[in-house]
């Protein structure tokens, strides 16, 4: 469980950077717009790609700290070993989907875009540094629900 602190604590500390470095983007975007008069040409899309990091990342996190939403209407109503049953259902669906979708579908997305020289138009960033959040995402995600499954057991 120490290496879940650890990887919990870095994230934490990695996404509370990158809203710092969007609020910072987004205010000199205001800045330049209206107290300059001539706006800045690379802060939407920094912006546009740092809330795609926060999102993606801040979902894993969430998943991590098991304080997503969820609706646990059906859970509920079930007595104690069928809903520990039905949780690991869940978790292993979970686990399913971010392998196919998020690490494979990723990974192939990131590899596609950078084979291809993909390149954002104003920072001339390539886009499968933009794209790289979404494998490296399901992999924590992964790793946090497998460790919930070996944890509970």
């Amino acid at each position: 469980m120490q290496l879940r602190k650890t990887i919990d604590k870095i994230l934490a500390n990695f996404l509370v950077i990158i809203m710092a470095i969007m609020v910072i983007n987004v205010l000199w975007q205001v800045a330049s717009r209206f107290i300059i008069g001539s706006p800045s040409s690379f802060t939407d899309e920094l912006a546009r790609y740092l809330m795609i990091w926060i999102g993606i990342l801040g979902a894993a996190y969430v998943s991590g700290r098991n304080m997503h939403v969820a609706i646990d209407v059906l859970p509920r109503r079930f007595n104690p070993p069928t809903q520990k049953r039905l949780m690991l259902v869940v978790r292993l669906l979970i686990i399913l989907f971010c392998l196919v979708a998020m690490v494979i579908g990723g990974s192939r997305l990131v590899y596609i875009t950078y084979v291809l020289g993909q390149n954002s138009p104003a920072l001339q960033v390539p886009l499968a540094v933009v794209y790289a959040v979404i494998p490296i995402s399901g992999v924590l995600i992964i790793y946090y629900k497998l460790s919930d499954i070996l944890k509970k057991q």
